[in-house]
């Protein structure tokens, strides 16, 4: 693990290699000069070691009309007077394409930490990746460089709950994930499959049948007739216990049941339909201030 808060922090990593808000910044960076693409090499640590060919012909086609718009992020190398690319090998790699003898870069002095951490989210924003290389992406950059779902949130410009349920697809079974990297599962079909008792043979189900994600979801929360114990219990409750139920479950906009075992406590049932209202309900529980209710208590 090379788990370490950087200084400038990420946001202001991501800025200084032209990562942030996106593929297209608000601010192009201004080149510093022109260097022959064959004095520049790619990283070998870049975790994408595949480019699909008919999207490097395309931006190719787009350089041969525009030019390369955005420089490229570049480092020294040992050899003198060449250059090892931080950020756009996918650019050096279409320059190439289209007979570009140079290109525009900026010089930086990032470490090899940093470097490997900027490629990783360099393939986020700016490549098309399946939904399970998107969710390794993010475990990687939280396990190994101790970033939090917030700050991520933050600096890559997702939501606090797209990155959580990102990296739930993790949770899935291979064949599952297998089903994604194809594009034969959308991230939406297998998020819905999280929660199911059988998600491989759902999956192959939804596969064959073509069904949509709020079909998935339905077959997975089907509805469960309520005990005879159930419904006896329930109908033993005193108000005081019911007004409860009803002021929590407003709040929160859940199902909520409580039940209680006399002098042993009792237990909170919180009943959630999608994993969406499940980040909501770990959001809210992990605000709470365990002293402050002690104290309350």
């Amino acid at each position: 693990m090379e788990k370490r808060g950087l200084g400038r922090g990420l946001s202001a990593l991501l800025a200084d290699a032209n990562l942030s808000n996106g593929p297209e910044p608000a601010r192009p960076v201004k080149a510093e000069m022109s260097v022959p693409v064959d004095r520049l090499h790619p990283n070998p640590d870049q975790p994408r070691k595949t480019f699909t060919p008919e999207a490097l012909e395309q931006l190719a086609q787009s350089i041969r009309q525009k030019g390369v718009i955005q420089p490229l992020i570049v480092r020294s190398s040992s050899k003198a007077d060449h250059y090892e690319i931080v950020a756009g090998e996918r650019r050096w790699r279409a320059a190439q394409l289209a007979e570009l003898h140079s290109v525009p870069v900026v010089i930086r002095d990032f470490s090899d930490v940093e470097v490997l951490e900027i490629a990783i989210i360099e393939n986020i924003q700016r490549e098309d990746l399946n939904p399970v290389e998107e969710a390794l992406a993010y475990r990687q950059l939280m396990e190994r460089f101790g970033h939090t779902q917030e700050k991520l949130a933050e600096a890559l410009s997702r939501s606090r709950s797209h990155i959580a349920n990102s990296i739930r697809l993790l949770t899935l079974p291979e064949p599952v994930q297998a089903m994604m990297r194809k594009g034969e599962l959308s991230a939406g079909h297998a998020r819905a499959l999280i929660t199911s008792a059988d998600p491989v043979k759902l999956a192959i189900q939804t596969v064959q049948r073509g069904l949509s994600v709020r079909q998935v979801e339905d077959l997975v929360r089907k509805p469960t007739q309520p005990t005879k114990a159930r419904v006896a219990r329930d109908s033993e409750k005193d108000a005081d216990t019911r007004a409860i139920e009803a002021d929590i479950s407003a709040n929160l906009g859940m199902g909520v049941k409580i039940d209680f075992r006399g002098i042993d406590g009792g237990t909170v049932t919180i009943s959630f339909r999608t994993l969406d209202e499940l980040d909501l309900l770990c959001d809210v529980l992990s605000r709470i201030d365990r002293k402050e209710m002690m104290d309350r208590l």
